[in-house]
This record gives C-alpha cells, sequence and structure tokens, in this order.
C-alpha cells in the first residue's frame, strides 16, 4: 500500500509537471504566433516602402533623364543663337540702316518675351495655333512648335 501510496504521489507531481508544461507551452506559442504575426505586418510594410522608394528613385531618374535632354537642348538653342550673334556685325548695321536695326531687335525682343509667356502657360495665339513650322510659330523659340504640336494643340490644318 505503501508503494501504490508512492506511485500515486509520483503519478499525481508527473501530471501536474505535464499540466503545467502543456499550459506553460501554450502561453509560449501564442505569444510566438503573435511576435509572428507582428514580424509578418512589418515586412510586409517594409515592402511596400522599399516598392515605393523603388518607384520614387525611377520616377526621379526619369526626370534627371528629361531634365538632361531639355538642358541639352537648350544648350544646342544658346549655341545657335551664340554663332548667329557671331555673323552679324550689330555697330556697322546699325550705322547703316538704325531703323531696321531698331525694328528687328524690337520684333526679336517681343517675340523673346513671348517664348517666357509661352513657357509659362499662356494661351496660344490663333497665329500660333495656325503656325505651319516652327519658325511662322516664333522665330526666337521655334523648338516650342513640336512640343505643342505633340500635345496637339495645334490645329490639324498646320503642316511641316
Amino acid at each position: 500500500m505503501k508503494l501504490a501510496g508512492i506511485l500515486l504521489v509520483v503519478i499525481m507531481v508527473m501530471g501536474g509537471v505535464g499540466y503545467w508544461y502543456y499550459n506553460d507551452t501554450q502561453a509560449r506559442m501564442a505569444i510566438l504566433q503573435e511576435n509572428n504575426a507582428k514580424l509578418e505586418t512589418a515586412v510586409a510594410t517594409n515592402e511596400q516602402a522599399l516598392e515605393s522608394l523603388q518607384a520614387d528613385y525611377a520616377s526621379a531618374q526619369n526626370e534627371i533623364s528629361s531634365l538632361n535632354a531639355a538642358y541639352t537642348a537648350i544648350r544646342r538653342q544658346n549655341q545657335q543663337l551664340a554663332d548667329k550673334l557671331q555673323q552679324i556685325d550689330l555697330t556697322a548695321a546699325a550705322i547703316a540702316n538704325a531703323e531696321g536695326i531698331e525694328r528687328a531687335v524690337n520684333r526679336g525682343t517681343e517675340n523673346a518675351g513671348r517664348c517666357f509667356e509661352l513657357l509659362s502657360g499662356a494661351e496660344l495665339t490663333d497665329k500660333e495655333r495656325n503656325a505651319a513650322n516652327g519658325n511662322a510659330f516664333n522665330k526666337e523659340c521655334p523648338w516650342l512648335y513640336d512640343t505643342y504640336k505633340s500635345r496637339g494643340l495645334l490645329n490639324e490644318t498646320s503642316a511641316d
């Protein structure tokens, strides 16, 4: 009977230890599952942030490429203007034909001002909408003609 009592106590102690171990393991598993869920949420958030950063980077690269192309075009246009100005002796021309030079300078200044207006978003005039080419559009910024044409802002009757 003593042996049976001892075995009963050992079985009860083992059952208590097993019960405690089971409850402790379940609690740890719950904590691990909760941590895993938080980790999955953090990973998903990080992946979204990474995708957003990659998209922003690609957009910035496209913008840089666009700006570099525009800068190159502007430098080319500036060089063309400098070449034109080197070919003209304004002093001699002004002495020979002061009124003609004054008209040309005034017209050029007016056209250049219109270029700034167009670049700032001004509405096209009928003359500009119906222009057949870049020089008819504006002699100081004929490259804008192609921009407006590609946007479909010029009348269809215009031709190059």
